[in-house]
Parts: C-alpha cells; sequence; structure tokens
C-alpha cells in the first residue's frame, strides 16, 4: 500500500512539473476555470434578487449546497481526470503498456492524468462556501461541521466513481458516451440547487440509482437546521459504497478488454 501511494505521488509529480513548464498557459487555465463557475454563482444571484427562495431554500441555503458540491465534484476531477481521458488511452492501444506493467491499472490510469487547474473551481468553491456561512442563520455544531466532512468526502468517492463507470464503459465502445457528462458536468449544474426541488422521480433516482441526495440533500436538511436527527450526520456514508458496482463494472471490462489494434 504504501509503495502504491508513494508511485502515486510520484505520477501527481510528473503531472505538475509537466505543467508547470508553462506557467502562462497553467495561470490563465486556472483563471478561466474558476470564471466558469462564477458565472454560475452570478446566475444565482441574479435569481435570488427577483425571488427570496426556491422552495423553501434561501440564498445563503443554496450557496452552501452549491459550493459543496462544486467542492466535491473539483476534487473528484482533480485527481481522477485520467478515468475522463480514458477513451483516448483504449482507441490508440496505450491500455496494452498498462496491462503489462506489474502495478494496478486503476493506479496507473489515475497517474497518467492530474488536472491540477481544476484548483481554479474548488477556490470559487471555498469562496461561496465562506460567503455562504457568513451570511447564514445556521448554528453550526460539531455535528454540523462532520456533516460537511462527510459530504465532501463521499461526494468526491460518488463522483469518482461516476468517472470510472463513463471509463467502464470505454472497453466496449472505444470513444467516450456523451451521455455520461449529465452525469458528471451535468450534476455540477443541477446541484447548485438541492435535488429535492425538482420533483419526487428525480429524488428518488438521486436517492436509489446515483445518490447525488445522499452527499447533498439530505444533509443539507440537517444543516439549515429541517431535521433535527443527529443520525442525518451519516447519512452521506452510504454514497461511498457506489464505487463497489462501478470496480464491479471495471473489472468486468477489464477482462474482456480488446486491443483496438492501433
Amino acid at each position: 500500500m504504501r509503495g502504491a501511494l508513494g508511485l502515486y505521488f510520484r505520477y501527481i509529480s510528473i503531472n505538475v512539473k509537466s505543467m508547470m513548464q508553462y506557467k502562462v498557459s497553467f495561470l490563465l487555465t486556472t483563471i478561466g476555470q474558476f470564471l466558469v463557475s462564477f458565472n454560475v454563482f452570478l446566475g444565482i444571484y441574479f435569481l435570488f434578487s427577483r425571488f427570496s427562495s426556491v422552495k423553501g431554500f434561501t440564498y445563503s441555503e443554496v450557496l452552501l449546497c452549491f459550493s459543496i458540491m462544486l467542492m466535491e465534484f473539483s476534487l473528484a476531477e482533480c485527481y481522477a481526470r485520467g478515468f475522463d481521458a480514458f477513451s483516448g488511452m483504449v482507441r490508440k492501444g496505450e491500455f496494452d503498456r498498462i496491462m503489462v506493467r506489474p502495478r494496478n491499472e486503476i493506479l496507473q490510469v489515475l497517474g497518467s492524468k492530474f488536472e491540477l487547474t481544476r484548483m481554479g473551481r474548488m477556490l470559487q468553491a471555498i469562496v461561496m462556501f465562506i460567503y455562504g456561512i457568513s451570511v447564514s442563520s445556521i448554528n453550526w455544531t460539531p455535528g454540523k461541521a462532520i456533516t460537511v466532512v462527510l459530504m465532501i468526502i463521499s461526494g468526491t468517492v460518488l463522483f469518482t466513481g461516476i468517472f470510472l463507470i463513463y471509463a467502464s464503459l470505454c472497453f466496449f465502445t472505444l470513444e467516450g458516451l456523451e451521455f455520461m457528462n449529465v452525469l458528471t458536468d451535468g450534476a455540477r449544474e443541477y446541484g447548485k440547487y438541492p435535488v429535492g426541488i425538482y420533483g419526487k422521480r428525480m429524488l428518488q433516482f438521486c436517492t436509489f440509482i446515483v445518490p447525488y441526495a445522499l452527499v447533498q440533500y439530505y444533509p443539507l436538511l440537517y444543516l439549515t437546521g429541517r431535521v433535527s436527527n443527529p443520525l442525518y450526520i451519516f447519512i452521506p456514508l452510504p454514497a461511498i459504497l457506489f464505487i463497489v458496482p462501478c470496480y464491479a463494472l471495471w473489472r468486468y471490462g477489464v477482462r474482456h478488454y480488446k486491443s483496438s489494434g492501433s
């Protein structure tokens, strides 16, 4: 385990050094990522300048909701970018080289691409989170602080699982399936509001199929005082189990992998 972590951090070091060879490009890309998320923030701001609440959720509560969701997505996209770019690896036959190496395939794919520029989005999320806390009337307790930490950890694992599904499907299609963006970039966009506002069917999908609600909607109810049951502190944890079927699909894909011949 220690050797695997050491190798992964070595991969990260190589990726960061390569990005730092073009410092201006890195800086501009990071700023661009920040500004893209800032546009979404402006959309929320202008909406609430006209309406006082959305389905009972106030401006500050929506900011907390979106900032936490954006943190989860940004962290996952930062270190799991290799899965997002996996279709090119399969199409070019580069996965053949990974298969013959005496290291775990997932470790090598993760290490193939590390997007530090995604920290621009993370910075935007942190700014929104701090601002949301400052203007909210939430009575913060240790339990609520733990809830936020569990939301971020579990949400990051959840999005990593979705990226893993995307990569696994490439074993059978060679090309990435664009509809998967509905579950990644799409979730980042509609996740700026509590998923409960989209209706019963959407909430059921986001609870039992792809459990966004476990790392967003239900914990938010506890943070905002809409529910007082302390068990809601730990409700994000079951979302971590989503990675299990994602990993099973990956293993199935690896077993049935056939080189593209490129």
